[in-house]
């Protein structure tokens, strides 16, 4: 035998399947619901990002919602399935610099007028931004997300 077929013979050995598990070498990302109803044009247009750690794009958010008025925290919270913390934010402090200006603007005009920017906390160093408004007349929450890495 060939020094070349030995060395052949190793490298075909070496590259067969041994059968054991294939490792995933995907993060476990945090994340919450976005989207069970359909979603207006106007949101799935926008091609922004968040700028944080690890810019994110904006996603569209579409949700049912049988209140009368934009949920509370805790409602907000349930509504996109987190056990965690969710707080607000004022527009100035989600966007003191005005670079958001057009994804507040896109829900302002998808919803009722008015964009509430939701904070969902995702340990210490994520969190999910929802600029969101509430649709009456499709009885859903409407809206961009994005994920922030914030250390």
């Amino acid at each position: 035998m060939s020094s070349d077929d030995a060395y052949s013979s190793f490298l075909e050995q070496a590259n067969q399947d041994t059968g054991a598990s294939k490792v995933s070498t995907k993060s476990s990302a945090a994340g919450t619901k976005a989207v069970d109803t359909d979603v207006p044009d106007s949101l799935q247009k926008i091609e922004q990002y968040y700028v944080s750690e690890a810019d994110e794009p904006f996603e569209p958010v579409s949700l049912k919602w049988t209140g009368k008025n934009m949920p509370s925290e805790n409602e907000f919270s349930d509504l996109v399935g987190h056990s965690g913390e969710v707080s607000t934010l004022e527009a100035q402090d989600f966007d003191p610099k005005g670079q958001y200006k057009d994804v507040i603007e896109a829900v302002e005009k998808s919803g009722d007028g008015k964009a509430r920017i939701f904070r969902v906390h995702h340990g210490k160093t994520r969190a999910e931004y929802y600029v969101v408004g509430f649709d009456k007349t499709g009885r859903k929450i409407v809206g961009l997300k994005a994920m922030a890495v914030e250390s």
